[in-house]
């Protein structure tokens, strides 16, 4: 019964236009009040968002978020542009490569596939569509590929996946990013491929050796960030959360002592964004975490758990039902409220099947990184046809065998575990 209230009332709260972060907030209200006093229920939920809040890991989401911000405004992306266009530009169909690398290496500087979405795709859907590729096509490879930067480290939804799993490594969770997140762009740039081949697409002309170094050299202090960032995690020298507050400076003295792209009265602009971005991404985790809460107090999990276990016994069905739901969910709710809703209602499942939860984190973020180009809530689609002045219907078409190639990469990450805990395996974790 207290299953029912819970759904009933977030749906139908989120069918009236209620936002996500209220919907979430109120409904697990309204399910502790059908069982106790109004007022304990409004206190116990307003006591479980501030406890929700109360993690030193999450200190790493503002800090990684204005490292953002400042990589947005600093430049990054015409240096990434410019040098994988040395590396893969002299390829058929090169500028659909290109757009694919640069918006990998963006995102996983940047940790947002918004911001590669919006950077990388403001430079190259004008530029593809001057050397003759259609505009859907484009907007289709920039909003597909923007989303492998949630998967390859260092990124805030992976932190998010570790708080609501009670604590799997922030650390393994990076490392077990990789590989996954390659896979995708190597995915995409197949399809690609086929596409450039079948439809005679242009090179992007042939860089030479003095240029690719010229280029290569440009890049470098950004791609450093990554380097720095992972190889103190890895060797010990720093938490995730600390790594995030290094990265800010690192990136601050890039964008406005190195790149000058950003002037220190823009600052202010810089924090004023960081904030509301922040703000939000943390309020949707205090009412998430409230909501998690109430479905434990209530023993929703452990009820999911056995009647997804009393359907079957076999690991290959429960995880294919399970990648279906997260799917499904991924087409109407966002990411951070999708891992901390469904990540305790599905990780005792998975634990009975002798899943590791890092794997099992990998294979959350992905399902819902596809959700993301979804309609009618896939925000990566909204910015990605926005930038490219197309119409949802117009990039449909070119989207699916992206999609197709992404749910294969799904699929092999899903049931080759050895894909995503190789790397944390090397480094023991």
């Amino acid at each position: 019964m207290d299953v029912l209230i819970l759904v009933i009332t977030f749906l139908l709260l989120l069918s009236i236009g209620v936002p996500i972060a209220y919907s979430i907030g109120l409904s697990a209200v309204i399910t502790l009040a059908a069982n106790m006093d109004p007022l304990t229920a409004f206190t116990t939920v307003a006591q479980r968002m501030a406890t929700g809040l109360d993690s030193f890991s999450l200190l790493a989401i503002p800090f990684f978020v204005l490292a953002g911000q400042l990589m947005n405004r600093g430049g990054i992306a015409s240096k990434l542009i410019n040098f994988a266009r040395s590396l893969i530009g002299v390829f058929p169909g090169g500028l659909a490569y290109v757009n694919i690398l640069s918006c990998m290496l963006f995102g996983a500087i940047s940790g947002s596939a918004v911001a590669a979405a919006s950077a990388i795709g403001g430079f190259m859907v004008p530029r593809m569509s001057k050397e003759g590729y259609p505009k859907p096509f484009s907007a289709a490879v920039n909003l597909t590929s923007s989303t492998t930067g949630l998967v390859i480290p260092p990124s805030n939804i992976l932190i998010v996946y570790s708080l609501a799993s009670g604590g799997a490594s922030v650390a393994a969770l990076f490392l077990a990013g990789y590989i996954p997140g390659i896979l995708m762009g190597l995915a995409l740039i197949v399809v690609s491929a086929v596409y450039a081949y079948r439809n005679k697409l242009p090179t992007a002309g042939r860089s030479s050796i003095p240029e690719i170094v010229k280029y290569f050299l440009d890049a470098l202090p950004s791609l450093m960030l990554l380097v720095i960032v992972m190889g103190g995690i890895v060797a010990g020298i720093f938490t995730a959360t600390e790594a995030s507050a290094i990265a800010v400076v690192y990136t601050f003295v890039l964008a406005v002592f190195i790149y000058k792209e950003i002037k220190l009265s823009d600052m202010s602009s810089v924090l004023l964004e960081s904030v509301k971005t922040t703000t939000v991404v943390l309020f949707l985790v205090a009412t998430s975490m409230s909501m998690s809460w109430v479905m434990s107090f209530e023993n929703i999990p452990q009820e999911v758990s056995a009647a997804l276990l009393s359907l079957s016994d076999n690991k290959i069905v429960i995880l294919l039902i399970i990648n279906l739901i997260l799917l499904f969910v991924g087409v109407f709710m966002d990411m951070t409220p999708a891992v901390l809703i469904f990540t305790p209602i599905f990780l005792p499942v998975v634990g009975d099947l002798g899943i590791d939860p890092v794997h099992f984190g990998i294979i959350m973020v992905m399902n819902l990184c596809i959700g993301l180009c979804t309609p009618p809530v896939g925000s990566i689609l909204f910015v990605g046809v926005s930038v490219a002045g197309v119409k949802i219907q117009e990039v449909l078409r070119p989207l699916m065998p992206l999609f197709l190639v992404l749910i294969i990469v799904l699929l092999l990450v899903t049931y080759i575990p050895g894909i995503s805990m190789l790397l944390p395996s090397w480094f023991g974790y």
